[in-house]
């Protein structure tokens, strides 16, 4: 990951929050708000890794400050995870994203969210979440399922199959209730340099 593509990624979670992208925002959210703290430092991780010059003492501090939020926070979500621009945290508390999960551009979290491996049967692997999706609070995502584009998953939702792009899920197991997808629910997604 080259510099210019890090610092995109941070401005455009930044702005999922705000609306703008400004230091004094910058300043005020990378000191009191959790959600953008958590994203602002799995964005410097991934960056510091990949880095041949800033990789070797940095990365260690960088990684010692994201697991310390890990804990505080209880978010718990690997700076390796592909993730895209417009990342956003919506409340903290209990969130579990599996390292292979793929999340897509201008994706909404809330607390209690798990995004997470199926270690048997048919749908054996890790998830693949699309573009401007919404997943509400204490839902639970698992396994090898594809959600599309523009999904809206309900609170306490339980997805164990593929959902169809603009499709709102909800109830246990996961079911399809309309096609009115995520529109009101991810807002601030036209971010651009």
């Amino acid at each position: 990951m080259r510099f210019n593509e890090y610092r995109f990624l941070v401005r455009s979670d930044l702005y999922r929050y705000t609306g703008k992208v400004r230091g004094a925002l910058f300043l005020k959210h990378i000191l009191r708000n959790p959600g953008f703290q958590y994203s602002f430092w799995i964005r410097t991780c991934a960056f510091l890794e990949q880095s041949r010059i800033w990789r070797h003492g940095i990365l260690f501090i960088a990684r010692i400050i994201l697991h310390r939020y890990t804990y505080k926070y209880g978010i718990s979500i690997p700076y390796s995870t592909k993730i895209g621009s417009g990342f956003c945290i919506g409340h903290f508390g209990g969130i579990v994203v599996s390292e292979r999960a793929v999340i897509g551009k201008n994706c909404t979290i809330s607390q209690g969210v798990t995004v997470g491996k199926a270690n048997r049967g048919k749908n054996k692997g890790y998830p693949t979440i699309g573009d401007n999706v919404y997943i509400g609070p204490g839902a639970k995502i698992v396994g090898k399922v594809r959600v599309g584009d523009n999904v809206a998953i309900g609170a306490n939702c339980v997805v164990t199959k593929d959902v169809p792009d603009n499709a709102v899920v909800v109830g246990v197991p996961g079911e399809v209730i309309s096609y009115n997808g995520s529109q009101d629910y991810v807002n601030r997604t036209d971010y651009s340099v």
